[in-house]
C-alpha cells in the first residue's frame, strides 16, 4: 500500500532516486558552467539549452495560477464526422517559435459533452501545451471505450490534424473526467510511451492498474458521491506500482463535478505535471514538491505523493 508523502519510500527505491537526482544536478551544474564559459568570449548562449523541450518564461505561483499564461492561443474545430471518437476542438499556440509541444487529449465523463471540459482548453494550451477537448462518439461510452477514443484522437492530433506539424508525438498526454478518467487509466495502460495521465474524479471497476508506466496524477473530490474517493480515486491511486511517479490530490469540499468548472488548484497542479513529465521541465517541481498542507483550512482533505527525497534541484 502507498503512504502519504511525509512517510519516505523504500530504501532502494530512495537510493535510485537519490542517484537520478544527483546525476539531474550534476548534468545542470554542467550546463550552466558550460553556457557561463561560452558567454565570457562573448558567444549566444540559446535559451533552451539545458532542456529543449522548456517552453515560455520562468514559471512563479502568479504565472502558474492565472486564467491564461504567456501564449496566445487559437482554435480548430474537428468535425463529429472524424474516424474514432467524436470531433472536438483544438487549442493551440499562436506563437512556434520556440519550437514543438506536447500534445494532451482531454475526454469528458459520462453522459457529458465536450463542452464540460473546454475550460482546460485555453488555461493549458496557453502555457505552451497543444490540447484537444473531445467529444466521445455516445454520451455513454464505458471508460475502455474511452480510453480507445482517446488514443485515436492522439493519433488524429499527431498524424492528420492542421497542427500536427506543432505537435511533438513523442511527447504525448491523457486528461479525463469520471470514466473518461478510467478511461485515461486504460489509455495508459495500453500506451506506456505516453509522458503524463492525470485521471479526474475517475470512475472504473476494475481496482488494478499496476502495469501503468506513465506518471500519474489521480484528483479525487471529498464529497463525490457518484465516484466516491473510498471505491474509485484512492483505490486507483494505490494499486500503481510504489516506483512510479504519482500523485494523489483530493480537493477538500468539492464534489464529482469540480474538474467541469474552472478550478485554479486543478489547473495549478495539471499544468505542474503536464510541464514535469511532458517537457522535463524541473522549474515546475517548485509547485509538486514537497506535498501541500492537507490541514483543516486547506485546500486538501488528503494528499499523497511519490516526491523524490530532497524536494526539487
Amino acid at each position: 500500500m502507498r503512504t502519504t508523502s511525509p512517510l519516505p519510500p523504500s530504501q532502494s527505491h530512495t537510493d535510485t532516486l537519490r542517484r537520478s537526482w544527483t546525476r539531474r544536478f550534476a548534468s545542470r551544474t554542467a550546463a550552466v558552467i558550460g553556457a557561463a564559459a561560452v558567454t565570457t568570449v562573448g558567444a549566444l548562449t540559446p535559451v533552451h539549452a539545458e532542456n529543449p523541450h522548456e517552453r515560455g518564461p520562468d514559471p512563479t505561483e502568479e504565472s502558474v495560477t492565472a486564467p491564461t499564461g504567456p501564449f496566445d492561443t487559437d482554435t480548430e474545430n474537428v468535425s463529429s464526422l472524424v474516424s474514432g471518437f467524436g470531433g472536438g476542438t483544438i487549442y493551440y499556440p499562436t506563437d512556434d517559435s520556440e519550437g514543438t509541444f506536447g500534445g494532451v487529449v482531454v475526454a469528458p465523463g459520462y453522459t457529458a459533452s465536450e463542452s464540460s471540459m473546454s475550460w482546460y482548453g485555453e488555461r493549458i494550451a496557453s502555457q505552451g501545451f497543444v490540447v484537444f477537448t473531445i467529444d466521445t462518439n455516445t454520451r455513454y461510452d464505458q471508460p475502455n471505450s474511452r480510453g480507445r477514443q482517446m488514443e485515436s484522437a492522439l493519433d488524429y492530433l499527431v498524424e492528420d490534424s492542421d497542427v500536427d506539424d506543432m505537435v511533438d508525438g513523442d511527447r504525448l498526454a491523457l486528461m479525463g473526467h469520471s470514466m473518461g478518467g478510467g478511461g485515461t487509466l486504460a489509455a495508459a495502460e495500453d500506451r506506456p510511451e505516453l509522458r503524463a495521465a492525470i485521471p479526474l474524479t475517475p470512475w472504473h471497476l476494475s481496482k488494478d492498474w499496476s502495469d501503468v508506466e506513465v506518471p500519474t496524477m489521480i484528483v479525487g473530490a471529498e464529497n463525490d458521491s457518484i465516484a466516491s474517493t473510498r471505491s474509485h480515486a484512492v483505490p486507483l491511486y494505490e494499486s500503481l506500482d510504489e516506483d512510479l511517479d504519482s500523485t494523489y490530490l483530493e480537493l477538500r469540499n468539492a464534489t464529482h463535478f469540480a474538474p467541469n468548472i474552472s478550478n485554479t488548484t486543478i489547473a495549478k497542479y495539471s499544468i505542474s505535471w503536464l510541464k514535469r513529465f511532458v517537457d522535463d521541465d524541473v522549474r515546475y517541481e517548485q509547485f509538486l514538491c514537497p506535498a501541500p498542507d492537507t490541514g483543516f483550512g486547506t485546500d486538501f482533505s488528503d494528499y499523497r505523493d511519490s516526491c523524490p527525497h530532497g524536494g526539487s534541484v
